[in-house]
C-alpha cells in the first residue's frame, strides 16, 4: 500500500533522492537529512502505514531484526558508543511524518542528545491497577 501524496513513500519509489543504506522487499533505510549525528538513519516500511496502530503484524514482526542490523552496521562504522532506536506515534509524540518510521540514532558519550523525559510516581497500589487495565485490551 502506497500512499502517492507521502514524502517517505516518494522517496521509497525513488522519486525524491535518498541515501540508502539498506533495502529489502519491506524495507527501505535511508540517511536523515537532519541528522542528530552522522550516521542518523531512518528505516522506511515500504506499506505505508500512518503509525504502529496501522502496521500488518507481518512487517511489525520485521522491523526490530532490521533495526538491529542497521544499528549494528552504524555502531561499526561510526564507533558510536550506543544507539537510540526510536519510533514516534501521533503528533503529541512527536510525529511529524505520517508515514511510519524508525529512527536509529548514533550516540556518543556526553554528547549532550539524550532525550529526557520527567520521571513520575503512581500512588499505592495505582500501577497495578492500571496494569490490570492495560492487560485486559491486550
Amino acid at each position: 500500500m502506497k500512499d502517492c501524496n507521502c514524502i517517505f513513500c516518494k522517496i521509497i519509489d525513488g522519486q525524491i533522492p535518498s541515501a540508502t543504506v539498506y533495502e529489502d522487499d519491506d524495507f527501505k533505510a535511508i540517511l536523515d537529512i537532519a541528522p542528530s549525528h552522522k550516521g542518523h538513519t531512518i528505516i522506511l516500511p515500504k506499506y505505508h502505514a500512518a503509525n504502529i496502530f496501522e502496521l500488518p503484524d507481518e512487517i511489525a514482526c520485521k522491523a526490530l531484526p532490521t533495526a538491529k542490523k542497521i544499528a549494528a552496521a552504524i555502531k561499526a562504522e561510526t564507533g558510536c558508543d550506543g544507539v537510540n532506536i526510536l519510533q514516534n506515534n501521533g503528533e503529541a509524540a512527536g510525529q511529524s511524518v505520517f508515514h511510519l518510521h524508525i529512527h536509529v540514532i548514533p550516540r556518543f558519550e556526553n554528547d549532550g542528545i539524550l532525550p529526557v523525559w520527567p520521571q513520575k510516581s503512581y500512588e499505592d497500589g495505582e500501577a497495578a491497577q492500571l496494569a490490570e487495565k492495560i492487560k485486559s485490551r491486550i
